[in-house]
């Protein structure tokens, strides 16, 4: 029997799974990808690329055959059907999971909550959240509780609003222009606001980690990062600032106003409009319960992440050309 570690990604093309795809590649683990036009995809040290949808079980099924962890990142382009394709896609690799044995490896978000979970909901905060996509997310954790009862293993590492290589369906992709110099900066957020983030490199490394300590985690293991917490809007702003080396680059206010008359008729528009009340109101997860067992999150300095993430989006000069793939090579920084 190989000793080779085999993790089946789904989602290898978007921010965080491709970002879990790098890490766990460089921590020794054969990647394979799953995706609708594998031979296409360019040609990728240590990761194989498997032809299969996610929405088709059988698919997943055979891709999913002698790994030994299954990451589902795996998300429907512009949020398109979220509420007819999330959930049978989920249930698929819990299958996969069950008849192969391998852990889920679940990217959580602070979506789950609402305002009534008050501003630093711990791992057991109540989840009522005000969103369609939050409610979906919720769901998601249930059957995901649900399996582990029946011993699909499951470790779900909930964080803030993504950003970094590769992210750029995000919220950071709202304050820059992908692809573009950076001109004006949009602020989405109410002056004096909390607002929380995480850097994916980080994201990834706090889920390696955490699987180096496997053996010490439940069948369904939930654990929060802190992330960087921008503690009134400025934060973020000025660490863009630095970046481009343009202290006066003007604010904008994010059109809210905009999107009741846009929000019927474009899907993500929809999608945004429902997170606002995350930037209305400071709901900042803890971490005490990830730190109490690594010791310490993993963090990339603030300036650094930032720099990162606009090279990705292709806002840097020097980053002309840069994809952001989702699999291709890019600096850990953790």
């Amino acid at each position: 029997m190989s000793d080779e570690k085999i993790a089946l990604v789904l989602g290898a093309t978007g921010g965080i799974g491709g970002t879990l795809a790098r890490r766990l590649a460089a921590d020794g683990w054969r990647i394979r990808a799953l995706h609708r036009d594998a031979a296409a995809r360019p040609a990728t040290p240590g990761v194989d690329w498997i032809q299969g949808d996610a929405m088709r079980r059988d698919d997943v099924m055979a891709a999913a055959r002698g790994t030994t962890l299954i990451v589902h990142a795996v998300n429907p382009p512009g949020y398109r059907d979220w509420d007819k394709l999330v959930l049978p896609m989920l249930d698929n690799t819990i299958a996969a999971a069950k008849a192969s044995g391998a852990r889920i490896l679940f990217p959580g978000t602070v979506y789950n909550f609402g305002p009534d979970a008050f501003r630093n909901p711990s791992e057991t905060a109540p989840q009522n959240p005000l969103t369609r996509k939050g409610a979906i997310r919720v769901e998601m954790e249930r059957r995901l509780e649900r399996a582990a009862a029946e011993g699909v293993r499951t470790l779900i590492v909930r964080a803030g609003d993504f950003f970094g290589p590769g992210a750029g369906n995000s919220w950071f992709a709202q304050l820059v222009r992908p692809g573009r110099p950076v001109r004006t900066i949009t602020d989405p957020g109410r002056p004096g606001l909390a607002h929380q983030w995480a850097y994916l490199p980080d994201m990834a490394e706090t889920f390696v980690r955490l699987l180096g300590v496997a053996d010490r985690l439940p069948d369904f293991a939930v654990f929060h990062m802190r992330g960087h917490v921008d503690p009134d809007g400025t934060a973020m702003i000025a660490a863009i600032r630095r970046a481009v080396d343009r202290p006066e680059i003007k604010l904008r206010r994010f059109p809210w106003w905009l999107l009741p008359l846009a929000a019927p008729f474009v899907t993500v528009l929809r999608e945004v409009r429902e997170m606002r009340y995350l930037w209305r109101e400071p709901v900042v997860m803890t971490n005490e319960r990830l730190v109490a067992l690594l010791g310490v999150e993993p963090h990339t300095a603030l300036d650094t992440a930032i720099r990162e993430t606009l090279a990705g989006l292709g806002c840097l000069p020097q980053a002309a050309g840069v994809a952001g793939d989702g699999v291709s090579p890019a600096r850990q920084t953790a």
